[in-house]
């Protein structure tokens, strides 16, 4: 999953509105401290979104809000189809959409490409299950994709309507997101993380930030694919997953 979450940040730093936002009000350009703490809370949250009892699940969506209510501004120039001007808003339900479906899409391409395909029942169950979530944060309720299908129906749409443009803000925070503060101590990650990020994006997005498009940049995602798999395979249970989600109260069957 934390593959994928990369993938999924460069996505979402493509739209305008999503990289003015993060530019102003993140601390992703903060020092190493800084990074560590965003990936605890971020984790935190996804943890009790997931895994949670009810009170849990109701203090991640109640933090994030209050996050959410402070993110508003303007863009200070004009990037691709947006002038200079247009408002931003972390609440706006295509802006949330938009985050919900990169994610969602991130995750499964790093999980078939590391563990094993999923079989598309549980591609639509993991798409109805998780959209509650983004309908509570704000996302318009029809909109929402509750089949797998229409998930990556509403990731061509917005790939296909002009919208995304990566400008100086997504390329700015683009070498946040691949070379973090606290790279140096966990290169081995950073140096996976990188060529897997790069060589998943859509080829346009690619091509926008700058990106190596070469023979060699597809090798080198083959080899790290390669590597991240053989890893996983002998990875111990208890260390390749959260212990919340290895709880008997989360494996139980379903009545």
């Amino acid at each position: 999953m934390l593959l994928g979450w990369s993938r999924a940040i460069l996505l979402q730093l493509a739209h305008p509105l999503m990289a003015a936002a993060v530019a102003a009000h993140s601390s992703f350009r903060g020092g190493p401290a800084a990074a560590a703490s965003r990936l605890r809370h971020t984790v935190g949250a996804m943890l009790d979104l997931t895994f949670g009892d009810e009170a849990a699940h109701a203090r991640a969506l109640a933090g994030i809000r209050v996050i959410h209510n402070r993110v508003n501004g303007r863009l200070a120039t004009a990037v691709g189809v947006f002038p200079p001007g247009t408002p931003y808003s972390a609440n706006d339900p295509d802006l949330l959409l938009w985050v919900h479906v990169t994610l969602l899409e991130s995750v499964v391409l790093a999980h078939e490409a590391v563990i094993s395909p999923i079989d598309p029942a549980d591609l639509d169950a993991y798409c109805e299950e998780s959209a509650p979530v983004a309908i509570s944060l704000g996302a318009r309720a029809e909109d929402v994709p509750r089949t797998w299908p229409a998930l990556l129906a509403r990731v061509a749409s917005v790939e296909a309507s002009g919208v995304l443009c990566v400008g100086a803000d997504a390329q700015m925070l683009a070498h946040a997101v691949l070379a973090p503060p606290m790279s140096g101590a966990i290169w081995p990650i950073a140096w996976l993380n990188r060529p897997f990020t790069i060589g998943t994006l859509p080829r346009e997005i690619r091509r926008q930030y700058g990106f190596d498009q070469s023979p060699g940049s597809a090798a080198r995602l083959r080899r790290a694919t390669r590597f991240v798999r053989g890893v996983r395979r002998v990875t111990p249970r208890v260390i390749a997953q959260w212990g919340r989600s290895r709880s008997e109260r989360v494996a139980a069957p379903q009545a």
